[in-house]
């Protein structure tokens, strides 16, 4: 049976800006579920271009499916639009929480992504017909004509989908974290929907549709505010299951997650947006592999470390005799304050930042060295100690203009440390940041070295879970001109454990950097056109 045409609340005009308004919350709403899904996706499973791909292309077709099959509901418009959204703020609500339990407890998370993905696509898309009769049917005897009351809709669902769009990475994300973002995002859609049609066009329902309606909204959010009670809780199991039972530190910053993990020594661990960074069996070695050929190859008086907050780089160049002065920027001030209060990181990091001659410094790397940098002296070595090349986030900081800007800080002779990611496990990555660094004019030399610790992938950026990679680090010391000396260390240092002299490869004496077969040819990563996803 079709519903009567409505009676306004008080005024045709009233009741279309009530629509319009609920428009508005609705866009807000749908485009945070859409920054939801692509954030926790791209934290959770990684490259950040391929997550936001699947799940916005997988939407928009759902959107579509979802407008065609709305076409059904168009004679129910009020009681169609009232379920509808309450299924979107329960499904849009809870899709952060259960993506979150699958990854933790299932190993991955991606069917449940495409899912989800498709589910909300299909509500969202079937708000748009079902409020375009809505507001037709509201407007009757309101000044207007068809056309504007169209563009009316669609400015409303635009300006909505800004807000939403500004709102979850400055505002929500921030404040509140993931779960609760999704969760609060969908208490206000449920709200936004079922009052909008029990205030407006709840006379013209029938009984048994209204208490259906509100029955379901309210069992909605009942589902929701009992899922923010036990958000906590799960937030703590969820760890438990990824990073084990010794979370001592778990921290949602402006820039990243930071997990830290054991009290002390072997046992610390530190992990960012949920890829290991330290490692306390391995971190000494790491970072002696990645910090001493570059010093021990010339002049050493200025360092520049970029990244490294975690103050074991600092560590290692600070101990080196003839050192005068270290400068250290890090993008999460977050990062360099628990390095230097948490006792057992610091410790681990010898209390670097309480050295004078370390000055860190709170700045975006490339940005740094677009602007300060480039008004300082030049540094004699630049140590890269910043996460992976694989990881989309991290591709400008391995491009070749970035290395373009730090060849111009380097003093004549200066050498350039970098951390180009595993050379068994992703050896085109690692021969690419080799092929750009010599495109940005400096001269590449490859080494590796190799973790200790059996069953357990080292070095930064593994991701949680059972060791998958090959155990070892690739590095590549650049320098501008090319070194008359470049040598490894004399002999292992007592904390670095024996055989740590030939761990380290180098090539003998200053011959250029050879490829291995086919991959002479790889081009270059730039800001334009990023090569370590190929």
């Amino acid at each position: 049976m079709i519903e009567p045409l409505p009676a306004p609340v008080s005024s045709p005009r009233s009741g279309r800006f009530l629509v319009l308004a609920v428009v508005f919350i609705c866009a807000a709403c749908g485009l945070v579920y859409e920054l939801e899904l692509v954030a926790l996706a791209s934290y959770l499973i990684g490259d950040s271009v391929t997550q936001a791909s699947v799940v916005l292309s997988v939407m928009v077709f759902a959107m579509g499916v979802g407008s065609l099959l709305a076409k059904r509901l168009r004679c129910r418009a009020a009681v169609g639009f009232g379920l509808i959204e309450a299924a979107l703020a329960l499904v849009g609500g809870c899709s952060a929480v259960v993506l979150y339990a699958t990854f933790a407890w299932f190993g991955g998370s991606r069917y449940a992504l495409v899912a989800f993905s498709l589910a909300i696509g299909m509500l969202i898309g079937a708000e748009i017909p079902l409020l375009m009769t809505l507001i037709q049917r509201v407007s009757r005897g309101a000044a207007g004509d068809a056309s504007g009351t169209v563009a009316d809709l669609f400015a409303a669902d635009y300006v909505g989908a800004l807000v939403g769009g500004l709102a979850f990475p400055f505002l929500l994300l921030p404040q509140l974290g993931q779960l609760a973002s999704a969760l609060l995002t969908g208490s206000v859609n449920a709200v936004a929907g079922g009052a909008l049609v029990l205030l407006v066009f709840g006379r013209d329902l029938s009984p048994r549709a209204r208490w259906a309606l509100l029955g379901a909204n309210v069992l909605v959010l009942a589902v929701l505010a009992l899922t923010t009670a036990l958000a906590g809780d799960f937030e703590q199991a969820a760890r438990r299951a990824v990073y084990g039972g010794q979370v001592r530190v778990a921290v949602q910053t402006r820039v990243q997650e930071i997990v830290l993990t054991g009290r002390a020594g072997a046992h610390l661990g530190l992990f960012l947006d949920g890829r290991l960074r330290v490692d306390g069996r391995d971190a000494s070695r790491y970072h002696a592999a990645l910090v001493d050929p570059a010093l021990d190859a010339g002049p050493h008086g200025r360092v520049l470390i970029l990244g490294g907050g975690d103050g074991l780089a600092a560590r290692e160049v600070l101990r080196h005799p003839g050192v005068r002065s270290v400068t250290l920027v890090e993008v999460d001030p977050e990062l360099v304050q628990l390095a230097r209060g948490d006792r057992a990181l610091a410790e681990l990091n010898d209390h670097a930042y309480r050295d004078p001659r370390l000055r860190p410094v709170t700045a975006d790397p490339f940005d740094w060295l677009r602007g300060e940098g480039r008004m300082s002296r030049p540094y004699d070595v630049v140590v890269c100690d910043l996460p992976d090349p694989g990881i989309t986030s991290s591709t400008k900081l391995y491009s070749q203009e970035f290395y373009g800007l730090t060849s111009r800080v380097l003093a004549t002779g200066g050498r350039l440390a970098v951390h180009a990611g595993p050379v068994a496990g992703r050896p085109r990555a690692f021969w690419t940041v080799a092929s750009t660094l010599r495109a940005a004019g400096l001269t590449p030399f490859a080494y590796r070295a190799a973790g200790r610790s059996p069953g357990f992938s080292p070095g930064p950026d593994r991701a949680s879970g059972p060791a998958t990679s090959p155990r070892d680090w690739g590095f590549v010391l650049a320098t501008r001109p090319a070194p008359t000396l470049l040598r490894a260390r004399s002999a292992a240092r007592p904390d670095m454990g024996p055989g740590v002299s030939t761990g380290v490869r180098l090539p003998s004496g200053s011959r250029p950097l050879t490829p291995p077969p086919g991959a002479a040819g790889f081009p270059p990563s730039t800001l334009v056109h990023p090569r370590y996803g190929d």
